[in-house]
């Protein structure tokens, strides 16, 4: 089922909360972590905290688009990262300096700001906003947000495995956020190649779909699965990794 703008909402405030908490005892500086590299190659784990906020960030500047605006799906507004990879790497280093002094609290403000311009912005998730890169949809707008936020969560986990336990009930990604950006990125996939693809293994197929994991046909089977028993889980290698 295609989780609507008030479940994705909820989500997103849902994950914000519980990576927050999650970063809280590691203090500014990370456990001694914040100039060391993360598990995203080029980024430090204190830029990749800051990209949190820059992410966030792009739902606080969205604006009600003209009317007749045609947005675009959440595929293509995902798939304009690449071509703004090196922008946005720019920015995050910059605004990481920036808020060096504390960083914590300044990517939950950056974070908080956001989450109540979704709410000033309304239920209806077919409004169409102009954001950073294009206009969206409200809905879309909030689902790549979430996409954010589960995704580097989960780089954040895997940057500090080993220096603090993020497993099980102590992992920074809310369970719930992470079956909506599983399924929205299935989504996607599903699109593109057909067939009804369901997912067993969220955590799992969101690295695969996000780069995150190697691709191979074994443990994209663990990922995902489909009713067609007789067909079974077509080969994804040429639509992944989504970004």
């Amino acid at each position: 089922m295609t989780a609507d703008l008030a479940e994705i909402s909820t989500a997103l405030a849902a994950q914000w909360a519980r990576l927050r908490t999650w970063a809280a005892p590691l203090g500014d500086d990370l456990l001694g972590t914040r100039d060391r590299p993360s598990a995203l190659d080029g980024w430090t784990t204190g830029e990749l905290v800051a990209h949190l906020g820059r992410a966030m960030e792009a739902l606080t500047v969205c604006v009600p688009a003209p009317p007749g605006t045609v947005p675009l799906t959440l595929a293509e507004y995902l798939g304009t990262y690449p071509d703004r990879a090196e922008h946005v790497a720019t920015v995050t280093r910059e605004l990481a300096r920036e808020i060096a002094h504390a960083p914590l609290a300044q990517v939950d403000s950056l974070a908080r700001a956001a989450l109540a311009r979704l709410d000033e912005l309304g239920p209806d998730g077919r409004l169409v906003v102009q954001g950073r890169r294009a206009p969206i949809t409200l809905r879309d707008m909030a689902a790549s947000r979430l996409v954010e936020l589960v995704v580097h969560a989960d780089d954040l986990a895997t940057s500090l495995a080993g220096t603090v336990d993020s497993t099980g009930a102590a992992s920074p990604v809310d369970r719930t956020a992470q079956g909506i950006v599983a399924d929205e990125l299935l989504r996607i996939v599903t699109t593109r190649v057909g067939g009804p693809l369901e997912v067993t293994d969220a955590r799992l197929w969101i690295r695969l779909a996000t780069g995150r994991e190697r691709y191979d046909v074994d443990a994209l089977a663990r990922a995902v699965t489909t009713q067609e028993t007789a067909t079974g889980v077509p080969d994804l290698g040429r639509v992944l990794p989504v970004l």
